[in-house]
């Protein structure tokens, strides 16, 4: 790590490629580049899970506060984390159950997981994850939900880390092969 790898102009450029990566919200960042940054942005990911669960965290305490149901709340806040992140962890979950739910070998798995069309695994993966947050979430009082729900996000990105520095890829093409593996210090650091 250079010197100027440590700046904290060069940090926030991480926050916003971190940013750029796994949210839809819209960062100022070369998105050709960003994603070459995605190794050495993997230690601000924990940041923004926070921010998007803090996010949906304050929808579901405001409907509530304005006397919504704690169901319709819950749906809410799910509704605004998946708006926030374009469903890309659902999106990741659907294809990992189709590919092994589908797949006999390595390789068809593989392909499985790179159609962009949907099974019946993944959707079904995607109702029960989805209506297990939602029931966990539904169960809990204002302040409560926005507290877990920040901390499931930094906790769920944080793992990334140290999954990018130690796991290999699967595919030499594909999106995780280009984006670099972060220091071990920060793959480490990441997830508490």
């Amino acid at each position: 790590m250079t010197a100027a790898d440590r700046s904290p102009a060069f940090r926030i450029g991480d926050v916003a490629v971190a940013l750029a990566l796994l949210t839809r919200l819209p960062v100022p960042v070369d998105h050709a580049s960003a994603g070459a940054r995605a190794g050495a942005a993997a230690w601000a990911y924990p940041l923004v899970g926070a921010l998007v669960g803090g996010i949906a965290g304050a929808v579901y305490l405001g409907l509530t506060a304005l006397g919504a149901g704690s169901g319709f709340a819950a749906a809410a806040a799910l509704g605004a984390g998946l708006l926030m992140t374009g469903a890309l962890h659902e999106d990741g979950l659907a294809d990992v159950a189709d590919g092994f739910g589908g797949g006999w070998t390595p390789e068809r798995r593989l392909e499985i997981m790179r159609d962009s069309r949907q099974g019946a695994y993944g959707v079904a993966a995607l109702a029960l994850a989805l209506l297990a947050k939602w029931s966990l979430l539904a169960g809990l009082t204002g302040p409560e939900a926005v507290a877990a729900l920040a901390a499931a996000g930094a906790l769920g990105r944080g793992v990334m880390a140290p999954a990018m520095r130690w796991l290999s890829t699967a595919r030499r093409d594909g999106l995780g092969a280009g984006a670099g593996r972060p220091a071990a210090a920060a793959a480490l650091a990441a997830p508490a």
